[in-house]
């Protein structure tokens, strides 16, 4: 496959910046943007390649000669006058005999170009575009395509405001075969978004590969200074589908959206105000954001297939018009119950998609190359919980929406809302804490299981920090075991007046407990149901090989029994006022008035805050001192 990239360009966005250098031969890091783009298409085996040539032509040529140096073989066509994108492809029609590859020389790229290729032959595409989403699709080119990936229609900027669109890009990279030629003027300026595909695509076999890989413009100073930041922190190349992409996981209704039951209409979808930051964080990270949902309004009859589409037309519209995007969204349409008069018999089916099974995660992860084992799926259900499981993700639930209230699954993470979520995935806040930690267990790994006491006071990060040592632990290739003194608590309709922490925590009860089980015990338990909807669970719980077990509640570090077992004691505290706020959060998740909250609040600075507090004495490393 040939090769044509548009090198000719001034680029006066750039102000002085190509006074006296070729937009193409702006330096990116240690070498012209043109350099990286013929790099990647040697990589590719792309060894024929033609430079469209005009403004300060000289030191293109010069730079690459005949291109041997880069191992690839590279001949020039100058235009004489500008001619837009597609005006200097049919000067050189007599040198295009088969299929070939457009990019823009203003484009930075890090494609897996294989991918593209398979594509474009596997469609028997006459004409592939790469499409993707940006953070500006308000002001960009739109294109349209159906599930088979056709071009079905173009919508040049600016847009109707009544309108919703999604959020699909022409990204400036192409795959043309030589029957395009024929549609182009010689001579005559034209542009392949704005003249020419838009009045072809409906004569010919036109496709959209659709990527969330690296392709930048660097037209103005702001967006190549972030492109040269993106390239030094490795975020370019690790963009590529070459390499596995991680990826965030979102339910839709209850995470991203207020939830509604079974929307049907656009005008139903209200996103909620922390969602487009949360999500524009996501983008800006490196992770996709792709929503997988379930849609049964379709087979409940409620709403069509089409009318879905356009409930998600105004998701990406809402997103963008925040600089936020969604990489992908999958949703199943299908539920598996039939017999209701007012169905739609045709997806009343037990499919592979339905959350809690992992159709949707399993065809994400094909098209985007993306590790389910170093994802997330952040959801507000036991399905979402279930699902991600399933699907091997790192699991988070929220107390929005559903809240996760009714469970008997519950995820590795619980999270207020998808923001506070979204915060502690990417700035992994305990990851100091892990690699003390670890450096401590390589040292005692001998002495198996490594004991780990995570205490300290209601609120203040020690579940979130036991799953997270949990899991980086599990990362490892060690097996690691979490105690949650939790499952030990008297139910709050049993408890006596008077009772204090201990009392509430049976701790006599968990230091004989707890003894059993490092002496190779099984214990049988009902866990602790912190929800009025929620039921108790009966467990078996057993230390059985596991290099690691981790401690965690309350009273973790209440018993000198226990304290003595451990090789690592750690206290988790918030500052008061920060701990006000989560107990007022979450109290009301569990239904509980304002001045209820007060109440228990006043009491158990008393009989609870107060008590813990003097522990932090007994730990050997204390964290969360900001409220982390």
């Amino acid at each position: 496959m040939q090769a044509v990239i548009l090198a000719g360009g001034r680029g006066a966005r750039l102000g002085d910046l190509t006074d006296e250098i070729p937009k193409p031969m702006i330096p990116v890091g240690h070498k012209p943007l043109l350099h990286h783009q013929v790099d990647l298409l040697a990589k590719y085996g792309i060894k024929d390649i033609i430079l469209l040539v005009h403004y300060l032509k000289e030191q293109v040529i010069s730079y690459f000669g005949d291109g041997a140096e880069s191992g690839v073989s590279v001949t020039y066509y100058e235009e004489k006058s500008p001619l837009g994108t597609a005006g200097g492809i049919k000067e050189i029609a007599d040198r295009l005999t088969d299929d070939f590859m457009v990019l823009y020389g203003d484009v930075m790229i890090s494609m897996d170009l294989s991918r593209l290729i398979r594509f474009h032959r596997e469609k028997r595409s006459q004409c592939t575009l790469v499409l993707h989403p940006n953070d500006h699709p308000y002001d960009s080119d739109l294109v349209e395509t159906n599930h088979e990936g056709r071009v079905t229609a173009f919508h040049p900027k600016p847009h109707d405001p009544g309108v919703y669109y999604h959020n699909l890009v022409n990204a400036g990279a192409y795959i043309l075969s030589a029957d395009i030629l024929s549609f182009l003027e010689k001579g005559k300026k034209t542009d392949f978004g704005r003249d020419i595909f838009p009045s072809i695509y409906h004569r010919i076999r036109m496709f959209g590969y659709t990527t969330s890989e690296y392709l930048k413009d660097m037209g103005t100073p702001d967006r190549l200074e972030k492109a040269t930041r993106d390239l030094e922190k490795g975020l370019i190349q690790k963009k590529s589908y070459e390499h596995p992409q991680k990826a965030v996981f979102l339910d839709r209704d209850g995470v991203l959206n207020i939830e509604k039951s079974y929307i049907s209409r656009p005008e139903e979808l209200e996103i909620y105000p922390f969602a487009p930051a949360a999500v524009r964080k996501i983008n800006h990270s490196g992770r996709l954001a792709v929503v997988v949902t379930n849609q049964s309004a379709v087979a409940r009859n409620l709403c069509t297939e089409e009318d879905v589409d356009h409930i998600h037309r105004k998701l990406e519209t809402d997103m963008g018009k925040q600089q936020a995007w969604l990489d992908a969204i999958y949703y199943c349409p299908h539920h598996p119950d039939k017999g209701y008069p007012d169905e739609n018999p045709a997806y009343k089916i037990d499919c592979e998609c339905r959350k809690p099974k992992t159709g949707m995660f399993v065809r994400a992860a094909e098209k985007y190359h993306i590790a389910l084992e170093e994802s997330y799926m952040i959801g507000d259900s036991e399905r979402d919980v279930l699902a991600g499981r399933n699907a091997g993700c790192i699991t988070v639930g929220v107390r929005t929406g559903y809240g996760i209230r009714t469970t008997r699954v519950l995820p590795d993470y619980f999270f207020k809302d998808l923001a506070e979520a979204v915060d502690f995935i990417l700035e992994e806040p305990y990851a100091e804490v892990f690699e003390n930690v670890y450096r401590k267990f390589v040292r005692f790994r001998d002495r198996k299981p490594f004991i780990m006491l995570i205490g300290g006071n209601s609120r203040s990060g020690k579940s979130t920090l036991a799953s997270f040592l949990n899991i980086g632990f599990r990362k490892k290739g060690l097996r690691s075991v979490i105690l949650e003194l939790d499952n030990w608590i008297i139910p709050e309709k049993e408890r006596l007046p008077g009772m204090n922490v201990y009392d509430r925590f049976r701790l006599a009860d968990i230091e004989k407990d707890v003894e059993s089980l490092l002496e190779g015990s099984e214990l049988s338990m009902d866990t602790y149901a912190n929800h009025p909807d929620r039921e108790p669970v009966p467990v078996k719980l057993n230390i059985n090989g596991e290099d690691t077990v981790i401690i965690e509640g309350i009273v973790a570090l209440s018993s000198a029994g226990i304290r003595k077992r451990a090789h690592v004691r750690i206290f988790t505290g918030v500052p008061e006022n920060i701990l006000r706020d989560r107990i007022e959060e979450y109290y009301t998740w569990r239904g509980k008035s304002p001045d209820d909250i007060e109440e228990l609040y006043e009491k158990r600075k008393d009989d609870e805050y107060r008590l813990i507090e003097k522990e932090r004495n007994l730990a050997d490393l204390i964290i969360n001192p900001a409220g982390i």
